[in-house]
């Protein structure tokens, strides 16, 4: 399993509309196993695309912007 590294910056850079649990995770320095909890606790915002779950890239760079409302 190939790894890559991401950042807070670079997901800000990023024209995507989604990310992964795997790039959450890696900006945060956290395990992806972490993120699943986080989100299925609520605290990290959330899509179920069929099978597969991905995280609104704005909503989730908010939850880090201090001057976010």
């Amino acid at each position: 399993m190939r790894t890559t590294t991401v950042t807070i910056d670079q997901l800000r850079e990023s024209r995507s509309v989604i990310i992964t649990r795997a790039e959450a995770a890696s900006a945060l320095g956290i395990d992806p196993r972490t993120v699943t909890i986080a989100i299925e606790n609520g605290d990290i915002p959330s899509i179920k695309l069929g099978r597969r779950v991905v995280i609104p890239r704005e909503k989730f760079l908010r939850l880090f912007d201090p001057d976010a409302k």
